[in-house]
């Protein structure tokens, strides 16, 4: 099918646009942008070049895609926002290309952001995540699968966001947030397991059971951090090694559920794992 473009928009002739493409009055699309096929582009929306655009994305109003990012850094070098499949990408959204020659910010595919989020440079989102009202990532953050972001969470460069996560709203986020648990307040610290959220991803009973038990013996066992590592591993889950995987990449840390005294938390986690705190 032919794409429709309203007679005020601007589209550059150096744009690539695919086929059943809709862009509304007044959006603009710069040179060196591609646009998938079946994608729609709302009045006002500004897609900037270097922004790359999979099939079947719907862009709402005022959306700006692809702007330089806010890095002292940066000097106008080539640079690139990738944008997967099938992503809402509601209203005053602001999603930056990346900082550095041929670096990419990347979001993945049926990602639903909603009005206001913020993606800064040099991020890399996965799939099927949900963003709320406000949410706001600096540079070089790593968001995985089927996490969701409450309204106004703040988070802050190079943290990393684990599958299935819940973050409540307005936390701010400084260190890494676990997979599979929910992680909420001021300082945030992890609540639980995010029990809905598996149920609705699918996992099963034994699963959701081992992560569970996972979740006690990090959080409730009182076990140092190594030996804490080994009894999960004894659960023999891949969601559990999955949890574990990510804890040992952290560069960060992470917070326990209640602060202990002389425990270092707040210190980040690295190699050796017996130097550095949770």
């Amino acid at each position: 099918m032919t794409s429709v473009v309203a007679p005020t928009a601007f589209v550059s002739t150096r744009a690539q646009i695919g086929t059943n493409v809709s862009i509304g009055p007044y959006a603009v699309v710069e040179d060196d942008t591609i646009i998938g096929d079946n994608c729609k582009i709302g009045a006002h929306a500004v897609i900037k070049r270097y922004t790359h655009l999979g099939p079947r994305n719907r862009v709402y109003e005022h959306t700006v895609l692809g702007g330089e990012p806010q890095d002292v850094k940066f000097r106008d070098e080539a640079s690139r926002l990738v944008i997967g499949e099938e992503n809402l990408i509601r209203e005053f959204c602001t999603l930056h290309r990346a900082s550095g020659e041929d670096k990419e910010t990347r979001i993945g595919s049926r990602n639903f952001l909603m009005v206001g989020v913020h993606v800064a440079h040099n991020c890399e989102i996965g799939d099927d995540n949900i963003f709320a009202n406000g949410a706001a990532l600096a540079g070089h953050i790593t968001v995985e699968d089927h996490v969701f972001l409450s309204n106004n969470v703040g988070a802050h460069q190079f943290v990393r966001m684990g599958r299935y996560a819940m973050v409540g709203g307005k936390s701010k986020i400084v260190q890494d947030v676990l997979p599979f648990l929910i992680t909420d307040g001021n300082p945030p610290r992890v609540r639980g397991v995010n029990s809905v959220g598996l149920r609705r991803g699918g996992f099963d009973a034994e699963a959701r059971l081992n992560i569970k038990r996972a979740y006690h013996i990090l959080f409730r066992s009182a076990l140092p951090l190594e030996e804490a590592l080994t009894a999960i591993t004894n659960l023999d889950d891949a969601n559990t090694q999955h949890l574990i995987d990510f804890i040992r990449g952290s560069t960060r840390g992470f917070t326990r559920s209640k602060r202990r005294e002389g425990d270092l938390a707040e210190t980040p986690l690295g190699n050796p794992l017996g130097q550095h705190g949770v």
